[in-house]
């Protein structure tokens, strides 16, 4: 029996000691940290965005850290030990050009955060300018991405002013 996707969004997790798991998302900006436990077989996947953050205040935003602190605390639940997880991360593009670089403080926030506690990343996709779909297995640590391509959104052409036939209105 194969199980239904898993599918988060920005703000979620999952955590799964299921064979025939699966955990999914499609990000952005945001980032993913898939965390797994090779020995217990536990693994989980987190959706982070750090809204108006730059990289010194993504460092120690409340957010970001029950975040990254709930992911653990439920695969510690299933068996994980948190000596023995190893992270991979993906996320972080830069969506908008011309704005802010949050994609790169959410990022430096999860790869400070894993370093803090001393849970090594074995591997990374960070950065660039393209969203991306990530399918995570979370008992055997198997990730894999998908880059989607850029799109163009068209120039606004800007619409002429309505009349209204209405008569004059005066104010007082």
């Amino acid at each position: 029996m194969t199980a239904k996707p898993i599918v988060i969004t920005q703000g979620e997790h999952a955590v799964s000691a299921q064979e025939d798991a699966v955990i999914s998302t499609l990000l952005g900006s945001c980032v993913a940290c898939c965390l797994h436990d090779p020995v217990a077989r536990v693994g989980g996947m987190n959706h982070i965005l750090i809204p108006n953050a730059s990289y010194s205040t993504a460092r120690f935003d409340p957010e970001g850290l029950n975040a990254m602190e709930l992911l653990i605390n439920d695969m510690l639940k299933l068996g994980a030990q948190k000596s023995r997880m190893e992270a991979k991360v993906f996320g972080g593009a830069k969506m908008v050009s011309g704005l802010s670089d949050i994609g790169n403080a959410n990022a430096r926030f999860v790869l400070d955060f894993l370093e803090i506690e001393n849970i090594p990343c074995l591997s990374r996709s960070i950065g660039g300018e393209t969203a991306r779909h990530l399918v995570f297995l979370p008992t055997s640590g198997i990730a894999r991405q998908k880059t989607k391509p850029r799109t163009t959104v068209p120039d606004v052409v800007p619409v002429a002013a309505r009349t209204s036939p209405a008569q004059d209105v005066e104010l007082f």
